[in-house]
């Protein structure tokens, strides 16, 4: 099966478990997907793979899934539930990185097979974790605010596409630049191909974000006793 087929199928799986997520656990779920999708997203970006002839690292699903929960939770809840949930990946992202860095520091028995896989992901996790850090804590904030502003000038709820496809786009724009160019930028890679991982990545989560507004759409319909 082409890369391309697997990634729409990709898509296609992590939207429906976000919509379940969602359906299941309502608000706390929205929450506890930041947290997973902050994790995954960083482990996953490690891998790179080749579709239409351009080098593209994984993750950029997942990550951007986190733009569709807290424009959600902006849209249903308000700003400061969006930013409440921003500070939970962040402190998430930053829990594993010290967690998993002292886990490797422990000597491994003999037999121990777990020690050269997991330096394999996490011994690069340090530096991909810092753009990732830097990165989404200065785009999802700058999401928050920006699909504030567009919630005032673009009330109506069928303007919903306007406000996340804004926001959202550009944001993503900002996270691309500044994670590509810390995570990297000085990791040997050459000029062309750190310009594709920058044009693939930014390209992907923006085809990520216009695919995700019916998702977002349908998961706003959503009605919860609770509330």
């Amino acid at each position: 099966m082409s890369n391309f087929v697997w990634g729409v199928l990709f898509v296609m799986v992590n939207f429906a478990l976000f919509l379940v997520c969602y359906r299941a656990f309502g608000k706390q779920g929205l929450y506890a997907w930041v947290g997973i999708a902050t994790v995954l997203a960083n482990i996953q970006v490690v891998k790179t793979i080749e579709m239409f002839g351009f080098v593209m690292t994984l993750g950029n699903t997942m990550y951007g899934t986190i733009y569709l929960t807290t424009d959600l939770l902006n849209e249903k809840y308000g700003e400061k539930d969006a930013k409440k949930a921003v500070w939970f990946g962040f402190f998430t992202l930053l829990m594993t990185i010290i967690i998993m860095q002292m886990a490797l520091k422990f000597q491994p028995q003999s037999s121990d097979i777990g020690q050269q896989p997991m330096e394999v992901i996490f011994g690069l996790m340090p530096w991909i974790a810092l753009g990732s850090l830097t990165a989404y804590f200065v785009s999802q904030f700058l999401d928050v605010k920006i699909y504030t502003f567009l919630k005032k000038v673009f009330p109506e709820p069928g303007q919903l596409w306007i406000r996340n496809n804004g926001s959202t786009g550009i944001s993503q724009l900002v996270d691309s630049l500044i994670f590509c160019t810390i995570a990297f930028g000085g990791a040997g890679y050459t000029w062309q191909v750190w310009f594709e991982i920058f044009l693939t990545t930014y390209a992907i989560k923006f085809v990520i974000t216009a695919a995700s507004t019916p998702i977002l759409y349908i998961a706003r319909s959503f009605k919860f006793k609770s509330e």
